[in-house]
């Protein structure tokens, strides 16, 4: 990595002394570097120019580069792991099933096989993110949880792939037929219970992934990061839709006999290597050099008690994020899960009625046929959603640009040339046309879709239906994370600027005259605020299988029956709850300035330039303005 587009991999933050006496330290006889976090600005350093603590859009010495505007190829190393991460979901979401169907197990015990992935993602996320926050291992907060989550997936899918021969060889020790009805019985005890282990591992990697790319990523380039996670996670998707389609063990026979062994060995290779990608490439701040947190009381009870304070002191913006994802998550999990089988559904009803007395083997060959015909429709899905992630960005006008003391002429935006493709890019974006914006008008198409699928009877326009919906995946996947990343990291950056500038100033701040800026009001990390965010996604997941449930009781019709209309019935009712999301959207503000972030109308003091520097280094918040190649 080249400077500035990194963080420092030399030996600089060995060399700060974070407890050293405060006495002033001269350039005579100490050549120690100054970092963010040491206490004293040294004698030297004091005397200088003003003019010198602006250089080309850095601080000469005691600035952060972790504020710096990062390259594209940065951006492409941060998020790779969540694109191997999305090829183990996509092979658990669209393999899994059938896989455990094929184990002899009943579709009503399937219903409690995959209520795992919300109750983890309600539970596991959060945790995570509060034992990641308070992580102090010298890799980084993030980047243990990242190996273990990565590791404890890998095994997770092998023994599943491998459950018949595991369970099998094992007790075939003891004499048991593999035949007999308690081998297959245990087989899918054994499955079940790895499926539990996997939705736990996945959410555990998934959430330090997210939490590595918010703590690395600066401010203004959070919607730049997320948007780039979110092409790669359509990637990803692309590649298992793929992988599912072709006939895998015609090609990589010696992966395994089946086509989910070989998914699931592709699926680990995509999650290991991705991951010590961006753990190797990309090194987070040393959590040693910050102050450490005080030491909360272990327990369920503590950590409920610790969830529910978090709830309540969420950033406003991240607060209503939450609101509009718990509403628009009951719309979407139904389409994940069922979008393929309402493709299906209007594939077989013609042939239904026109043959009503199929026998068995006749139906399931059509229902195969089927399912190709729904795999179909999801690769156009993915496809939409990677072409969306990739060309919106440039159309998207920036939430945010950098302030500047316009009275000051030697201090500028760190940013202060321009470039023919910087103006090309600049020509694109639709006036008006905010992140915040596109997202409402997201929940608007997903609505309208659903809301078509009650009318909707042919292959072709059931097909473009779902493509569009693809529009609408591709900003939840981008936008919500992308609101919530830029809030949060702003705050960070204003804490630790504070706390900076209260060493250089050798004095407290007032906390009686501003107490919203005390250091001393508890405020979260990044871990722990996604962790809940995702908690506002899983949740309403339960819901939304509850109530699907309830609807196809009462409106689903046996296999093999024509005149079957639940599936549409179930996705009409999700679009309802993503109008509630969209009215919740517009209530949400393009921009909030945090606390202490106003700039003064006076003169800032030499200390105040230097500690506004890191608290607003900002180029502009587009997805595309700033990265430079």
């Amino acid at each position: 990595m080249t400077e500035g587009n990194g963080a420092p991999r030399g030996g600089e933050d060995e060399d700060v002394n974070i407890n050293a006496p405060e006495t002033p330290r001269h350039s005579e006889g100490n050549s120690k570097p100054i970092h963010e976090e040491s206490p004293l600005l040294s004698a030297s350093e004091e005397e200088e120019d003003d003019d010198l603590i602006v250089n080309d859009g850095g601080l000469e010495d005691d600035h952060d580069e972790y504020h710096d505007t990062k390259s594209l190829w940065y951006m492409v190393l941060l998020t790779i792991s969540i694109g191997g991460l999305q090829l183990a979901w996509s092979v658990e979401l669209a393999a899994g099933t059938p896989y455990l169907l094929s184990l002899g197990m009943s579709k009503s015990l399937m219903a409690l096989v995959w209520i795992a992935g919300p109750l983890s993602g309600a539970l596991v996320q959060p945790y995570v993110g509060i034992l990641s926050d308070n992580c102090r291992s010298p890799w980084g907060k993030r980047t243990p949880f990242m190996v273990a989550g990565a590791v404890a997936t890998i095994v997770s899918l092998l023994a599943l792939s491998w459950a018949r021969e595991i369970v099998g060889g094992f007790l075939s020790i003891f004499g048991a037929d593999r035949a007999s009805q308690g081998v297959k019985v245990s087989i899918i005890v054994f499955a079940v219970l790895w499926v539990y282990v996997l939705d736990f591992a996945i959410n555990t990697v998934q959430a330090g992934i997210r939490a590595f790319i918010l703590d690395c990523a600066p401010s203004h380039q959070q919607e730049a990061a997320n948007s780039m996670a979110s092409r790669l996670i359509g990637f990803g998707n692309i590649v298992g839709y793929l992988a599912g389609y072709l006939d895998l063990p015609k090609y990589l026979w010696f992966f395994g006999n089946t086509q989910f062994k070989i998914l699931c060995v592709i699926a680990c290779v995509a999650l290991g290597s991705t991951v010590a990608i961006s753990i190797i490439t990309i090194r987070e701040r040393d959590p040693r050099l910050e102050a450490a947190a005080p030491k909360a009381k272990g327990g369920i009870i503590a950590f409920f008690s610790t969830v529910f304070r978090s709830i309540r002191r969420l950033p406003p913006q991240t607060r209503k994020v939450c609101e509009v994802q718990f509403f628009a998550w009951i719309g979407f999990f139904p389409q994940l899960f069922y979008s393929s089988s309402y493709i299906a559904d209007i594939y077989v009803q013609p042939a239904l009625e026109a043959n009503p007395h199929m026998t068995p083997d006749e139906i399931d060959r059509l229902y195969e046929n089927a399912t190709r015909a729904g795999s179909f429709a999801l690769l156009v899905y993915a496809i939409t959603s990677l072409a969306t992630n990739v060309l919106l960005p440039f159309f998207i006008a920036p939430s945010y640009d950098s302030p500047v003391y316009e009275s000051t002429s030697s201090f500028h935006s760190n940013r202060s040339y321009t470039t023919r493709f910087s103006r090309l890019l600049d020509a694109l974006i639709i006036p008006g046309l905010t992140l915040r914006r596109a997202w409402l008008g997201s929940h608007l198409i997903f609505a309208t879709c659903m809301f078509s699928t009650l009318i909707v009877r042919s292959i072709a326009a059931a097909t473009a239906l779902i493509g569009i919906i693809g529009i609408s995946w591709a900003l939840t996947l981008w936008a919500p994370f992308a609101i919530i990343s830029a809030e949060v990291s702003k705050r960070d950056a204003l804490r630790r600027a504070r706390e900076s500038q209260s060493r250089l100033r050798n004095h407290t701040l007032d906390r009686e005259s501003d107490p919203e800026s005390s250091l001393d009001i508890p405020e979260d990390q990044a871990g722990v605020i996604l962790g809940i965010h995702n908690m506002s996604i899983a949740t309403p997941q339960i819901l939304a299988t509850i109530g699907s449930s309830i609807i196809f009781k009462f409106l689903q019709k046996p296999r093999g029956t024509p005149g079957d209309r639940s599936i549409a019935v179930v996705l009409a009712a999700g679009g309802l709850s993503t109008l509630v999301a969209a009215w919740l959207t517009s209530r949400i503000k393009d921009e909030v300035e945090l606390p202490g972030e106003m700039v003064p109308t006076e003169e800032p003091t030499r200390e105040e330039r230097r500690s506004l520097s890191r608290e607003r280094g900002l180029v502009r918040s587009g997805s595309y303005s700033g990265l430079e190649y």
